[in-house]
């Protein structure tokens, strides 16, 4: 076991790993997923989501797939101080509850602590768009276009205790396009994301993914 990561089973399409999706906004990665899973069966099944909003529309798409999907909010009343924490044993209840093997973070837009790292490492995967380790962060187009780069792209990588720093298991380059702004860069990247995600999936859960 590499670095604390404990990778999942080596599951079957008979067999699926069970996923939870986790999500902030329009979660047009949930929607691709929940498609390709759809579409044939897979190694890995979608039977969770949960965004942290009860306003996030991508909650909609896991309904429609008749998908339990749930929002878990911050708890306000609590502490701002001990808030997040708070926050993410709601979430690893829940997940626990759904007997959950595998957490993916599609568009989940809060940094997780080392507490929930801890207990899901090598289990909780997540995309980035950029090719890391070149723009961590939030703004990894703003800053690609700023640093005048030519090429960059996505990410898919398992999630450790810092920010975009885990193992990674595959990218894919996009070219910069003279011009482009912000906007039109993050929907070619997109659709890239919508591909590489679910095909990182099927190695991640067939074992095909090695420390």
């Amino acid at each position: 076991m590499r670095l604390g990561y404990a990778l999942p089973r080596s599951a079957t399409p008979e067999d699926p790993i069970r996923l939870a999706v986790l999500i902030s906004g329009g979660g047009s990665g949930l929607e691709a997923l929940l498609n390709y899973q759809h579409d044939q069966p897979r190694c890995h099944r979608t039977i969770l989501v949960l965004a942290d909003s009860p306003h996030a529309g991508g909650l909609e798409h896991g309904s429609r797939h008749s998908v339990k999907s749930v929002s878990v909010p911050l708890p306000m009343k609590i502490n701002k101080s001990e808030r997040r924490v708070a926050h993410e044993h709601l979430i690893h209840d829940e997940l626990v509850a759904a007997d959950v093997e595998l957490v993916v973070l599609s568009g989940y837009m809060r940094i997780l602590t080392p507490w929930f790292v801890s207990r899901w490492k090598g289990r909780l995967v997540n995309i980035h768009p950029s090719l890391l380790p070149d723009f961590p962060g939030a703004h990894a187009h703003r800053d690609a276009l700023a640093a005048g780069a030519s090429v960059t792209g996505c990410t898919v990588h398992l999630v450790d205790e810092h920010v975009d720093s885990g193992l990674i298991l595959a990218q894919r380059q996009v070219e910069v396009l003279p011009g482009e702004d912000e906007e039109a860069l993050q929907e070619r990247i997109k659709r890239i994301e919508h591909v590489l995600y679910p095909k990182t999936l099927d190695r991640l859960c067939s074992g095909q993914v090695s420390l």
